[in-house]
């Protein structure tokens, strides 16, 4: 298969996407004063649904983020309280698509959390988590959440390990153990039968996750992956990275035959990582740049030449991440296709940015909105651990979003034990990699068996003064 060069040349074509552009909010509708966290982890330390945002934040000791109402805009007083239950930095957060105050979050103390968010917001500082989820043995990078099914979470950690946790019994229950090094990125296909995976060890992977199984992999020594998307249903992914010669490029794949891109293109020679986001509705890409302003945004067809560039957003504010607003969560009266959350940590600054289809007419315009994925689960846990695969339940936005969700999560009741994927218990034998690790390990170890010597030496005592006390008994009869 020969690699097609793009060109920068733009291609004026019949597309209703070609005049779309990006209207930042007015100041007051922006949120102002937040302690956007100064963590260098690769990843948008944001989430947004159609109720709330969530950021990550700075903090002494610890790691928390915050949880704003959307309709809360303005400035954010420095004691807003905040979800603060972890030991360590957390590292991503994400809103659960089938139930809008149910929010996953993953952190550097190797847990995974699941938080309820009160109705109206936080009131005080909520430390105490519906589930708390362990199984890696090392800092957890990723969360995402099965985009059909609902209570299915995967958690990708620095132990190279991908676990899949049923929160209906708060457990994992399989684990994706075919990566080398630290995942970068998970994405699934639109019913969430496949995952792709980018790695630090350069492979691109398409996975089967239920039995972890490698159906395609891609050894990318030419173009160095970070981040990866499925393209809706195209079956085609879209990859971004940097190339041999440093520049940021793109690269477009046949899901199915991994071992040639089918086009790639450079985008520029500036450093920050690129972070690509897909439109299933309108096909439509978006290539935002860690630490510039600017997002790129292309229309993508199954057709040469496949990728055609639309527009570029400009901005001299530079971003850390952004956030992005499910579809029943838009203005549809704006003609609003897609909206950004972008944080700007000079700032202290939350932005939204809206990308517009310019119409004349005020009705509802169809053609730009189709049936697009509700906030209704397709599958049970069961179900889908069970193999079954279906696409998600479709909703109409043209009422605007007033349906709720009918899901309600009921926390697991269980027990503190092992846990146990694949026939390795996960809490117990992990080797340590680093120096730091292995004494860390060592004074664990310490205190454990300098405690349960204590321990031990209580019992004795104990024991001795239960026998004294028998022979007691026994050398007077009359006191029986």
């Amino acid at each position: 298969m020969t690699v097609t060069k793009m060109s920068w040349r733009p291609q004026y074509r019949s597309s209703k996407f070609r005049n779309v552009y990006g209207k930042v909010a007015n100041r007051e509708h922006c949120f102002d004063g937040i302690p956007i966290t100064k963590n260098v982890h690769d990843n948008h330390f944001c989430a947004v649904n159609a109720r709330f945002l969530a950021i990550v934040t700075e903090s002494a000791g610890g790691g928390s983020f915050l949880v704003i109402p959307l309709e809360q805009t303005g400035r954010i007083e420095p004691n807003y309280p905040k979800v603060c239950g972890h030991q360590g930095n957390v590292l991503d957060i994400k809103w659960n698509p089938f139930i809008d105050n149910i929010i996953a979050s993953c952190s550097e103390d190797t847990s995974v959390r699941i938080w309820e968010i009160p109705e109206g917001g936080l009131k005080r500082n909520m430390t105490e988590a519906l589930l708390e989820l362990h199984g890696h043995s090392r800092r957890v990078g990723l969360v995402e959440w099965h985009p059909t099914t609902n209570n299915i979470l995967f958690s990708a950690g620095y132990d190279y390990k991908v676990l899949i946790w049923n929160l209906d019994i708060g457990e994992p229950v399989k684990m994706i153990d075919c990566h080398t090094d630290v995942i970068l990125c998970m994405s699934f296909n639109t019913d969430g039968s496949l995952l792709t995976t980018t790695c630090k060890d350069k492979k691109l992977r398409v996975i089967e996750p239920r039995s972890g199984r490698v159906l395609q992999e891609a050894n990318c020594k030419n173009h160095r992956v970070n981040r990866v998307v499925f393209l809706g249903n195209m079956k085609r992914l879209l990859t971004t990275g940097v190339s041999r010669w440093n520049t940021r490029q793109i690269a477009l794949w046949d899901q199915e035959d991994l071992s040639m891109p089918m086009i790639e293109e450079e985008i520029d020679g500036l450093s920050g990582l690129l972070f690509p986001f897909y439109d299933a509705d309108t096909h439509m890409l978006y290539l935002a740049g860690k630490g510039d302003g600017n997002i790129r945004y292309y229309e993508i067809s199954t057709e040469k030449p496949y990728l055609s560039y639309l527009m570029e957003f400009r901005s001299p504010a530079p971003q850390k991440g952004l956030g992005v607003m499910p579809k029943h969560g838009l203005d549809v009266s704006a003609c609003e296709v897609f909206r950004f959350y972008k944080l700007v940590t000079l700032k202290g600054l939350i932005e939204p940015i809206s990308m517009i289809v310019p119409r004349r007419s005020d009705s509802y315009q169809e053609d730009i909105y189709p049936m697009t994925p509700g906030t209704e689960p397709a599958l049970t846990p069961d179900e889908w651990l069970g193999g079954v695969n279906r696409d998600p339940v479709l909703m109409s936005l043209k009422e605007g979003y007033k349906k709720s969700s009918k899901v309600v999560f009921k926390a697991p009741i269980r027990e503190k034990k092992s846990v146990v994927v694949n026939g390795i218990d996960l809490l117990e034998n992990v080797p340590p990699r680093t120096e730091n690790e292995l004494l860390r390990m060592f004074f664990r170890q310490q205190d454990e068996i300098r405690r349960l010597k204590e321990e031990l030496a209580q019992k004795d005592i104990r024991l001795r003064q239960l026998q004294l006390e028998l022979k007691n008994l026994r050398n007077n009869p009359k006191n029986c």
